[in-house]
């Protein structure tokens, strides 16, 4: 079973004819490879024989089948290989002879110790663009440590911007902020190397980290005064830090107003009736000037929305021109108008799990197909295609089958 939900597309795929073999697990990795299936590489996902453990996040309608792994294992074929045993290993080295990427984020010295390094595979393979994604970068003191998105949320100051915001405690992002933003960091590294790849002929090492990833996002807000030396004052932007920097609260729910040039804050004093007095405050002089009193600016307006829904004022804020959103829940962003207008949302028949609902690629290209065109894989889906491809003959897949070197779906789950 393929699992292909579209034929061949009309306009060309932008990774078309790209082999990227995928050894990473849970979500970083696999959101990077997610994305290279999406732009129409070839994104084989060598999995262990219980399969990636990021199958079992989210909700399981069937077991193996996530629904955060029916998003990030889309547009990929899956192949069962135990690297532990010597022909599976030798498997993936003969992927890796015409992959043009392969990825992982096992800690550096597990790969050395299993013959995966990138010495190991430049030997076989001198054009292949090897990704390593890893907790913290090498050459570092905390090189060998194990790292999870809570880990670098904590480790970067991104839990503790809410302590400093004046919350009792630090606080996690309830989003895989860390891996997220670390996958997307590793796809646009590795489209980079294969243009370099384009001019020069040679493949490439790259080190995707964490720790620094995150850590130069955080600070890119909030360095502040520690981007000077000497030191010119506080760290920490002050507008994201204030307290009062918050949705606020209507008759019914919550709303997020941001004005923010001359313009939109004299007709949100419009809108709200404040006293001419008030406008003409020292904090509300000039957009300099607003940057230095956003903490008094959003006391002044915290409680001013209370006298009517929240619907009602996103008519008025946007009939005014007032940048303005209602607070959203999960279910209502499933059921936004927009979202329905731009078709975010394709629903499709999985052939194991049934109908499922995804978000295409939020990108729209003019001449190109970035979509949706095969559906996640169960375990070792596509195993004896690939070994096939790879030229093993069929007493040998049989060999290795009857061994548990690699396995196929489950006929009681297809």
């Amino acid at each position: 079973m393929s699992g292909k939900i579209k034929p061949s597309p009309v306009a060309p795929r932008p990774l078309d004819g790209v082999r990227v073999v995928d050894v990473s697990t849970v979500l970083m990795g696999p959101l990077a490879t997610q994305i290279f299936g999406d732009y129409g590489a070839d994104v084989v996902k060598v999995e262990p024989p219980e399969g990636d453990v990021a199958r079992h996040a989210g909700t399981c309608k069937v077991p193996a089948m996530g629904s955060m792994y029916l998003a990030t294992g889309r547009n990929k074929r899956s192949i069962v290989l135990d690297v532990k045993d010597p022909q599976g290993k030798q498997a993936v080295l003969d992927l890796c002879r015409s992959a043009d990427v392969f990825i992982h984020n096992v800690r550096p010295e597990g790969m050395r110790r299993a013959g995966l390094d990138y010495e190991d595979l430049r030997a076989i393979n001198p054009r292949l663009i090897y990704v390593a994604l890893v907790g913290f970068g090498s050459g570092g003191c905390y090189a060998n440590r194990p790292a999870f998105d809570d880990i670098i949320q904590g480790a970067t100051g991104l839990a503790g911007l809410f302590f400093e915001q004046g919350l009792d405690q630090p606080i996690f992002v309830p989003w895989n902020a860390a891996d997220r933003l670390t996958g997307t960091t590793a796809v646009h590294a590795t489209l980079a190397a294969l243009l370099l790849r384009a001019r020069t002929g040679e493949g490439q090492f790259l080190e995707v980290p964490m720790f620094e990833t995150v850590a130069q996002m955080v600070l890119g807000d909030h360095l502040g005064g520690l981007a000077y030396e000497p030191q010119e004052g506080p760290a920490g932007y002050a507008r994201l830090l204030s307290p009062g920097r918050k949705p606020y609260r209507t008759a019914d729910g919550f709303i997020v107003v941001t004005p923010y040039n001359d313009k939109q804050f004299s007709a949100l004093f419009e809108l709200l009736e404040i006293p001419e007095a008030t406008r003409r405050l020292p904090i509300f002089a000039s957009l300099e000037v607003r940057q230095k009193n956003w903490p008094a600016i959003y006391e002044l307006l915290s409680n001013a929305f209370l006298g009517k829904s929240a619907k009602e004022w996103a008519g008025l804020l946007s009939n005014a021109a007032i940048p303005a959103a209602v607070v959203s829940t999960m279910s209502d962003l499933v059921a936004d108008p927009h979202l329905e207008q731009v078709k975010l949302f394709e629903l499709s028949d999985h052939p194991t799990v049934g109908r499922i609902r995804q978000m295409r690629p939020s990108t729209r290209w003019s001449h190109a197909d970035v979509s949706i065109w095969r559906h996640a894989p169960s375990i070792g889906e596509h195993s004896v295609e690939i070994l096939q491809e790879l030229g093993y003959g069929a007493e040998k897949i049989d060999a290795m089958l009857k061994a548990g070197i690699t396995k196929t779906a489950d006929a009681e789950v297809l």
